[in-house]
Parts: structure tokens; C-alpha cells; sequence
């Protein structure tokens, strides 16, 4: 029985400096994923200044990695670099109202559609669940729900998108949501002023739709989803109540 040649130390370990490249990587892109989901959930408010050094403290890294996820946020129009050279969510403009409106309508609808035929009766429970803790949110008429009702809405949203099972549409949405959360957060506060504004009813017609499997009726409600909010912001604009 032959034996394999006894191996000499060579006294250098190659794992060590591949792990370290993985492991800043990931902590570079953990960071990333955490500034992106407040986005998307509408904790940052339109023209609201990041700060790079705060980030880093309340995320407990370096500033390096902080400065990496912002850049590639910039990058993707979801943030924009002032001429301090500091980071801020940008402000809401009516050019973009109009542009995202039509672009989330193209593409989450299309999403809704290939949804209706796969969401199971467990996920529609789950989204009228979402939808009932939605609408206590709003019933408390309080402007502080902003952020509450803006995760409820994401939540609601990308559990239909998901169920769709689309590789290439998905994260064409997260993109776009990634320039939406200021304005979701803007209009959940409009709804939260405003007692004869109602924020959920389309989403339970929206529900509704596709427990009946109902593709072309559901794809209407959300479009009338998206369209309700992007016109508030619209109209509180014109109104002088929102600085565009």
C-alpha cells in the first residue's frame, strides 16, 4: 500500500488574506442592504442629509464600508451627493412624481399579473393581515405612523412581487422602490393629517381581485394604488404644502 509524500510546512498560510477579502465584502454589502431596506421603507425622509461618520457609529463599522454602500446608492439614483460632498435623500420633484409613477405602474403591474395565478391562500391571509395592521396605523391619525405605515406598505407590496417568482422583474422593482420610500413616506404622512383620506381601500380591493384570480381587475387596483399617492404628493405641491 503506497503512501502519499510527507508534506513540509511552508510556513505560509494562503486562506488568511482570502477570507479577509470575503469578510470585508460582506460587511461592505451588509451595510449596503441596510441603508437600501430604510430606504425602501421610507425611514429617510426626502431631503435628509447622511452622514457618514453617524452611519458608521449606529452600524458599528468603519467609515470605509459606509462610504462604499453610499456611492453605490448614488450610483443607482437613490441618493445624491451635494456640493458639500455629503449624501442626502433627494428632494421630491414633480419630474420624478410623474416618471416613477409610470414606471412602477409598467413593472409592478406586471407583476400582480403573473401573481395572481400563484399566491396562495396562505399569502392572501398574510396580505389581509398586513392590510388590517395598516389600516389600525392610520386610524391613530398620528404623523409619527409615517414610518410604521411605510413598512406595512412594503411588506403588503413585495408580498405579491415575490410570489410572482420573477428573477429579472424583482429587482428592477427594489430599484425603483429604492427612489420611491421618500415619497411613500411623504404621502403616508398626508394620510395621517387627513381623516377623510382613505390609504388602504385599494389595497383591499387589490386583495380581493386576486382571491377571485382576477389579473386584469388586480392590475387596475394597484395602478390606482400607486397613482392615489403620487398624486397626493402632486397636490400638496401645487397647493404650496410640500417644497418640490
Amino acid at each position: 500500500m503506497s503512501t502519499l509524500p510527507e508534506q513540509k510546512p511552508s510556513g505560509r498560510v494562503s486562506a488568511l488574506p482570502e477570507l479577509a477579502r470575503v469578510q470585508r465584502e460582506s460587511l461592505r454589502e451588509r451595510v449596503y442592504q441596510e441603508v437600501s431596506r430604510n430606504l425602501m421603507h421610507g425611514v429617510f425622509e426626502a431631503g435628509q442629509v447622511l452622514r457618514m461618520q453617524s452611519l458608521a457609529d449606529q452600524l458599528a463599522v468603519s467609515v470605509m464600508p459606509v462610504r462604499e454602500a453610499l456611492a453605490r446608492l448614488v450610483s443607482e439614483n437613490a441618493l445624491e451627493v451635494m456640493q458639500s460632498r455629503s449624501v442626502r435623500v433627494p428632494l421630491i420633484s414633480e419630474e420624478a412624481i410623474e416618471d416613477l409613477k409610470s414606471a412602477r405602474c409598467l413593472i409592478e403591474g406586471e407583476l400582480v399579473r403573473i401573481a395572481a395565478q400563484r399566491l396562495t391562500q396562505e399569502s392572501l391571509n398574510e396580505l389581509k393581515q398586513l392590510t388590517e395592521e395598516c389600516e389600525a396605523a392610520f386610524a391613530a391619525l398620528d404623523e409619527s405612523c409615517a414610518a410604521e405605515t411605510s413598512l406595512l406598505n412594503y411588506r403588503f407590496h413585495f408580498g405579491i412581487y415575490e410570489a410572482a417568482g420573477s428573477k429579472v422583474l424583482l429587482p428592477v422593482v427594489k430599484s425603483l422602490w429604492l427612489q420611491s420610500g421618500p415619497y411613500v413616506r411623504t404621502a403616508a404622512t398626508i394620510y395621517g393629517k387627513n381623516p377623510n383620506l382613505t390609504a388602504i381601500h385599494h389595497h383591499w380591493a387589490l386583495i380581493e381581485a386576486l382571491e377571485a384570480r382576477d389579473a386584469d381587475r388586480a392590475v387596475a387596483a394597484l395602478h390606482e394604488d400607486i397613482t392615489q399617492s403620487f398624486n397626493l404628493i402632486r397636490k400638496q405641491i401645487l397647493e404650496g404644502g410640500l417644497e418640490a
